[in-house]
């Protein structure tokens, strides 16, 4: 895989219930070059329709991945997705079947989510979920450093590997954050 931002884009679900026991998802889809979580969109129900419309509102912020890996649920194999993935021309990869860490980088994501964040308490409803949920990415992307970025955030590796020529490596540390 290239060192860009955009080659490949992983999406997985993650899933937590509310106090109540009212079950909800949470879809995630990262970078896997920067390790940027792109959204996180909890929800009580996300189809092949929604995925495709989130898809194309983060290609219309950030321009579109060469690829996209998912397991094979039903809402990445669905004609919305198919065809999403053809209007674009964004090819997608699905994992085999029962072999999750294939899609090693959505699955790590997914469960430092789980244990920072899910695991650390109760969500009393989807608007509070949204709220903690958009802080948790936040701090995930621009203050928390990876070993495998060399020791940068995700936000400042990409602000790296996007700096225009002749930029030097401080300057766009410093305008990434």
């Amino acid at each position: 895989m290239e060192a860009k931002v955009n080659a490949r884009w992983s999406l997985g679900f993650v899933h937590d219930q509310f106090a109540l026991g009212r079950r909800f998802r949470i879809l995630n889809i990262v970078d896997d070059v920067t390790r940027e979580c792109l959204a996180a969109i909890p929800d009580t129900s996300i189809s092949g329709k929604r995925v495709a419309r989130e898809l194309t509102a983060l290609i219309d912020a950030r321009d579109k991945p060469q690829m996209i890996v998912s397991d094979n649920g039903t809402e990445f194999t669905s004609n919305a997705i198919l065809g999403w993935a053809k209007d674009y021309l964004v090819e997608w990869h699905y994992i085999a079947p029962c072999r999750p860490m294939q899609n090693g980088y959505i699955e790590s994501f997914n469960g430092r989510m789980r244990d920072d964040l899910l695991n650390e308490g109760l969500f009393i409803d989807l608007a509070q979920a949204r709220q903690l949920i958009s802080a948790w990415v936040t701090d995930y992307n621009t203050a928390r450093s990876h070993s495998s970025l060399g020791y940068k955030t995700p936000a400042a590796y990409a602000g790296i590997l996007t700096a225009p020529k002749g930029v030097t490596l401080g300057e766009a540390l410093t305008a990434a954050g």
